[in-house]
């Protein structure tokens, strides 16, 4: 949670991780390796499930993308685009939530069209993720999941997006544009409220997050128990906040060491 290289998770102590009361994580690379979870980390959110440890994955993915893991992943529910979207089951019936009203949205639908082609057409090389179709709220520029653009591309579709008056992020895979105040820790808010009816920052000390990537800077920097998954260190040089702790294994294998680590604790 600072600007200093994080500790090994082996070195969480066994009377924080017995408080944690639940587990927000990003998706792509921390759980899936080529867009599909790992064994290991599903298997993993099954046993934090049993274990009475709820989890949400708070995605910078698009809906369309989302619902399916909404569904049939054991989670209390995925937020998706950055904080734009909730998806959860109750009574076995997909919910999807919006942070913006309708009319919010279909405004901002032309100004995402304007911004998207304008990237396109400035960007030499730049191409919409693949998932765009199920985007809602959001543009996504790929960078490293089926095309690839070096680092003065991707800085430059930042710079695009930005000067269109965009949020723009950067994942392990796409650069994410979106119009809007919301983020990944307002969407986190947000869930936990809804979901469980609890106030996350009243208990940001007693909540994980698991991320990999530049775009989870935030996020590391909000919770105290902040974990990276090994995969993290690939974006080293880009990195101004460290989680406070990192994983021995990469994507799924590292989860589940967070797994292991939080249920061990309890027992």
């Amino acid at each position: 949670m600072s600007a200093s290289r994080p500790a090994p998770l082996s070195s969480l102590p066994g009377a924080a991780a017995r408080q944690v009361r639940g587990l927000l994580t990003d998706i792509d690379d921390t759980l899936t390796r080529d867009g599909r979870i790992e064994p290991e980390a599903l298997a993993a959110l099954h046993d934090l499930r049993s274990a009475g440890v709820p989890v949400i994955a708070v995605t910078g993915r698009p809906m369309g993308w989302s619902r399916d893991f909404a569904e049939t992943w054991p989670l209390e529910a995925i937020v998706a685009e950055n904080g734009a979207v909730a998806m959860f089951t109750d009574n076995g019936k997909l919910v999807i939530e919006y942070a913006q009203d309708k009319s919010t949205r279909a405004a901002n639908a032309v100004r995402l069209k304007a911004a998207a082609e304008r990237v396109l057409r400035e960007v030499p090389g730049s191409t919409l993720a693949r998932d765009s179709a199920g985007r809602i709220t959001d543009i996504a520029i790929d960078h490293s999941e089926f095309a690839h653009l070096d680092p003065a591309q991707i800085a430059q579709v930042v710079e695009v997006m930005r000067d269109e008056g965009m949020n723009a992020t950067v994942s392990s895979i796409h650069i994410n544009g979106w119009y809007g105040q919301h983020d990944k820790l307002s969407g986190a808010r947000w869930i936990v409220g809804r979901r469980l009816g609890r106030v996350l920052d009243a208990e940001t000390a007693h909540w994980v997050y698991v991320g990999d990537s530049t775009n989870d800077q935030q996020m590391f920097g909000h919770f105290p128990l902040s974990i990276g998954v090994a995969n993290l260190l690939h974006f080293a040089d880009s990195l101004t906040v460290w989680p406070a702790y990192l994983t021995e294994g990469e994507r799924g294998a590292g989860f589940a060491e967070v797994a292991r680590c939080l249920i061990g604790a309890r027992r």
